[in-house]
């Protein structure tokens, strides 16, 4: 999945430390991304190839030694030799560190842009010193970063899997279930919910799997395996999708992507079935 960057080592504990001539900045717009891609792979720009204007950039997160900073201030004019690049079509770029860090950047600057107010007094807020979080210095108000908790969940009744499609969505390639959790409900219970909304069925027995950070959209997901449990006919919930239906484990499509949980978990139960 694109956080395993190992060798790699990312280290998000909060700090203050200025940026190094060698720490990758990020420059968002409207426009996307300021970066390059080579050979299937994302190149951020360092605060040396960018210049000092650039360095008074928030501290994001190191991976290894390296530091990388998000700038905050007006979106420049490209320089040469780089281009703002729309973020979606980046998630086809090579599974590697700097991926995984575009992925969790991207969500820290929205995060950062959607509350330089307060939401209580409309003050303006101000980074904090201590944390990472969005303080008020009128009211005190403290907002931390947004991460949303949800499940996906690979519904099988013996050797068969569902496998869904999105309706209206980019991504066209078969999925599994999965939806947000709501307030006051249990992981467990999300499971069952969306389940029964999205395909009609049941389930029981539901065993962990996995999670994965999905930054992509400020979610933390929760992969479980769920066994039927009653009729396996399937009424789908046509508005969230297109497709939905029953696979025997020699018809499932081999896997679609090395980023996913969704990806990872198809591939398992078509190699090795449910996990018990």
């Amino acid at each position: 999945m694109f956080q395993d960057i190992t060798p790699h080592v990312y280290h998000n504990e909060f700090s203050l430390a200025p940026a190094e001539t060698d720490d990758f900045i990020f420059i968002f717009s409207g426009k996307g991304l300021l970066c390059r891609v080579e050979d299937d792979a994302i190149i951020l720009p360092t605060l040396g190839q960018l210049g000092p204007a650039f360095a008074s950039g928030q501290r994001l997160f190191s991976i290894d030694s390296r530091g990388y900073y998000l700038w905050e201030g007006a979106a420049p004019e490209a320089p040469e030799g780089w281009t703002y690049r729309p973020t979606r079509p980046l998630r086809d770029c090579r599974a590697d560190e700097a991926l995984f860090a575009a992925a969790a950047a991207e969500s820290l600057w929205r995060w950062y842009s959607h509350n330089r107010f307060c939401g209580q007094c409309g003050k303006k807020m101000a980074h904090g010193t201590k944390e990472r979080s969005q303080v008020c210095p009128a009211c005190g108000n403290t907002v931390y970063p947004k991460i949303c908790p949800a499940v996906i969940a690979a519904v099988y009744d013996g050797d068969r899997l569902i496998l869904t499609r999105y309706r209206g969505r980019p991504f066209t390639k078969y999925a599994l279930i999965a939806g947000f959790n709501e307030i006051g409900e249990s992981i467990e219970d999300t499971v069952r919910r969306e389940v029964l909304e999205e395909v009609g069925v049941h389930v029981k027995n539901l065993r962990f799997y996995k999670s994965q950070p999905w930054t992509f959209t400020d979610s933390l997901l929760m992969g479980f395996f769920a066994e039927l449990d009653g009729s396996d006919r399937i009424t789908m919930e046509e508005d969230e999708l297109s497709e939905a239906r029953w696979f025997s484990r020699d018809k499932i499509p081999a896997d679609h992507s090395g980023i996913s949980l969704t990806g990872e978990m198809i591939e398992y139960f078509r190699k090795n079935g449910p996990i018990r």
